[in-house]
């Protein structure tokens, strides 16, 4: 399993729109796709435009094949990508942690 974590810049008052926005977005297109195991949405408190996503994934493949070269990945960005101020920063991360 991998951790996909992806971070939004998005302009303050866009706010509750793209909250909105990417959760309708995260049911309808992530959690059909082949080796979702699952996500989580934080809206940072201090800084109104930053926007976490956190989604577990079956393997890499699963996200960089299985979900970004699909249709679904273009109509994920087509709803949540206007609310763009720059490009998402978006990397892969296994889980470390000790017993």
């Amino acid at each position: 399993m991998i951790t996909e974590i992806a971070e939004f810049k998005i302009r303050p008052e866009d706010r509750t729109a793209f909250l909105e926005a990417i959760n309708r977005a995260a049911v309808a297109f992530l959690a059909k796709s082949e080796g979702y195991l699952g996500h989580s949405i934080y809206a940072s408190q201090e800084s109104p435009g930053r926007v976490v996503l956190q989604v577990r994934w079956a393997s890499l493949e699963a996200h960089t094949v299985g979900f970004r070269q699909s249709p679904a990945f273009a109509q994920w960005r087509e709803v949540i990508g206007p609310f763009f101020q720059s490009p998402p920063n978006v990397e892969h991360f296994d889980d470390v942690t000790a017993p």
